[in-house]
């Protein structure tokens, strides 16, 4: 809140001085009016020049700073196309294997098939080999 007031201060400091000067000049009103109007012509042309050259320092520093962000585009850009090709060769492999123990699946589900078709085979016949050799014993039996 001091600065404000430092500054409202200033601005009406100024002010009265230059009313003083205007009111104690030993000038006419003419020449007063002229000196305050080539004053603010002064003014003027110096804002003039120090916005252009504050557009032209800010326009030197865009185009310092654009070569700088375009590069580190590029640089984002192609790690995002290294992210994505690498992205796809995981997919590929990943499908690959799949369909890989999707075939070893398959395989191993007929071998237990056959082994499974094996072992009823070998059942049947040892029930049958029983039923004969009880037949055999009861032929003996009778005879």
């Amino acid at each position: 809140m001091s600065v404000f007031k430092f500054a409202f201060g200033a601005v009406v400091g100024a002010a009265a001085g230059f009313a003083a000067g205007v009111f104690l000049a030993p000038r006419s009103g003419a020449e007063s009016r002229a000196m305050a109007s080539d004053a603010m012509n002064d003014a003027w042309d110096s804002a003039i020049d120090t916005y252009e050259r504050s557009q032209q320092a800010v326009a030197e520093k865009f185009t310092n700073v654009r070569p700088e962000v375009d590069a580190t585009a590029d640089e984002l850009r192609a790690k995002v196309d290294l992210a994505r090709e690498r992205m796809d060769q995981l997919r590929d492999s990943l499908n690959s294997n799949v369909e890989e123990a999707e075939s070893e699946s398959k395989d191993v589900e007929a071998e237990v098939e056959v082994v499974a078709a094996e072992s009823e085979a070998a059942e049947e016949a040892d029930a049958e080999s029983e039923v004969a050799a009880e037949e055999a014993k009861d032929a003996d039996a009778e005879e």
